[in-house]
């Protein structure tokens, strides 16, 4: 089993549930990251596998479970970066494909939903604290107003949080793959560079880990006349944040200004007056730099409605693991309201199915 070593919670505060522990889960594109919740917010057995190293979604589900002794399990909820329509998963960033249905059957579950990871990371910002927040610029946030949020990983993930009555709206979303737009002539020409292989150049493309190794490859031929030999999105980032490599530089400048404008779009959009916070895999490995990067900026600059921008903060959230707070909140207000409809922004399978 390949995966990094599984953590334990310290947390023992609340009390555990009543039915046993439940199963989270937060799936990308590279990896599978498991949890057990015993009590609201106490995640233990935390454990990430590697996804290739398993050839069905299920096998690495039953592998983590194997790997950790547990009591019998009855619920689960799993963020998964990919649209959920429907009973058929078929991920866009990897190979597995399954049905939530043979699936839950397989794991012996009562309840097994399966929500988009984005969903589970909006619903998670109402209960993480402000300790797991960094604001990067702008004012103060609205108070019961739209949030956005935006995160490069594997993917480009789009979210949002629309305030009703008291709770909260999960809206679900495709966001990463709409057109990449250029905002000067570098990027007019990293999206020539991508038409060579793509008729549609999404946003994902250029804003994502595997798009900062396009940026990069593409500003090599820009600058040096030339194809150059490519690194890894951990290297581009090692070696720009270390200053050793311009061209490496470049491309951590260039990416986080690609970055400014997703998500001041995703602001102007939604009108997120809440804010808009930055998740996914990429961007916990920029430290400092990011506060000083273009990437503010960028977001800003949208002309006549500049004023406007400036006013809306952004955050960088912080926080450990995200995504289980957002699938335990899914999952808990699921089991509390009993109907199928409660919660019609994710698909569920549950025993009666």
């Amino acid at each position: 089993m390949s995966s990094l070593p599984a953590q334990k919670s310290s947390s023992a505060a609340l009390p555990a549930y009543t039915d046993g522990p439940r199963l989270l889960g937060d799936v990308g594109g590279t990896n599978a990251r498991f949890a057990l919740e015993y009590a609201p917010g106490r995640f233990d057995a935390v454990q990430t596998l590697h996804g290739g190293d398993y050839a069905e979604f299920a096998m690495a589900v039953e592998a983590y479970l194997a790997a950790n002794a547990h009591p019998p399990i009855r619920h689960a909820a799993i963020a998964m970066a990919n649209p959920v329509q429907g009973d058929w998963i078929k991920m866009t960033n990897h190979d597995w494909a399954f049905s939530i249905r043979d699936t839950r059957r397989r794991l012996a579950l009562e309840t097994l939903l399966i929500v988009n990871d984005f969903t589970a990371l909006s619903m998670s910002l109402p209960h993480l604290p402000p300790s797991d927040f960094v604001q990067v610029g702008g004012g103060a946030a609205q108070k019961e107003a739209v949030i956005g949020l935006v995160g490069p990983g594997t993917g480009l993930g789009v979210g949002g949080l629309i305030p009703d009555k008291g709770r909260w709206i999960a809206l679900g979303s495709e966001g990463g793959h709409a057109s990449f737009s250029p905002a000067d002539e570098r990027e007019v020409a990293l999206l020539a560079y991508c038409w060579r292989k793509y008729a549609h150049v999404s946003a994902e493309r250029l804003v994502s880990g595997p798009g900062m190794e396009t940026v990069y490859l593409a500003l090599g031929e820009l600058r040096q006349a030339g194809a150059v030999a490519p690194l890894s999105t951990a290297e581009i980032v090692e070696h720009a944040l270390k200053r050793n490599d311009p061209l490496c530089r470049e491309t951590l400048d260039c990416f986080c200004g690609l970055l400014g404008t997703v998500a001041s779009n995703v602001a102007l959009t939604l009108g997120a007056l809440g804010g808009v916070y930055l998740g996914g895999g990429v961007l916990q490995h920029l430290g400092d730099y990011f506060a000083a990067s273009p990437f503010r900026k960028r977001f800003e600059n949208k002309g006549r409605f500049e004023a406007y921008l400036q006013r809306i903060p952004t955050f960088m959230i912080v926080a450990q693991y995200p995504a289980f707070a957002g699938a335990s909140a899914i999952l808990s207000e699921h089991l509390a309201s009993g109907s199928r409809d409660a919660i019609p922004f994710v698909h569920k399978a549950s025993a009666q199915a």
